[in-house]
């Protein structure tokens, strides 16, 4: 469902704050930003909610609360299934991996569980314009690293995709 700018505005703060959570399963931050409200224009809603994402990744909890919003990319079974449906939001920023190979499919589902493995939490990454294989780059680029540089990356990665779904929700993406 898109909304207006001036729909967000005037919701109540539980219908705002659900909406939000469409965007990113942080509870902090969605609640953060519904609190923000008024927003001018699209900037200011993407800058408090910048701000607000700021604040919300000071706990760790809040970051894992956001992480656990996404599907896992490279389940082999669940990506195949989730492309059959376009029309699921998360599908479509990891369209990428629509027209791999299996062998980049499986490759990115055992990178998948070897990040899980190491670092507790799954694999964020702003999928949308990336093949698998880069996807499957961009993972095994990041296995290397300690868990305190992965939940930072994690949450960068994680701003931007909320970014993209805050504009989708407003019909302006």
């Amino acid at each position: 469902m898109s909304l207006s700018l001036s729909q967000l505005n005037a919701l109540s703060q539980a219908a705002a704050t659900s909406e939000l959570l469409t965007c990113c399963t942080s509870s902090q931050w969605a609640q953060t930003l519904a609190d923000a409200r008024p927003f001018a224009d699209i900037e200011a809603l993407l800058s408090a909610s910048d701000a607000a994402w700021q604040q919300a990744q000071t706990d760790e909890a809040n970051l894992l609360e956001a992480f656990d919003g996404h599907p896992q990319i490279g389940n082999v079974d669940s990506l195949k299934e989730k492309y059959r449906n376009t029309q699921d939001s998360a599908a479509h920023e990891q369209s990428g991996a629509n027209d791999a190979e299996d062998a980049v499919l499986e490759a990115l589902a055992q990178g998948n569980q070897d990040y899980l493995d190491k670092f507790g939490f799954i694999f964020i990454v702003f999928a949308t314009g990336k093949s698998a294989q880069q996807m499957l780059d961009l993972l095994q680029a990041r296995l290397p690293n300690d868990r305190k540089t992965e939940l930072v990356n994690a949450a960068t990665e994680q701003n931007k995709i909320t970014r993209l779904r805050l504009q989708k929700l407003l019909g302006d993406a």
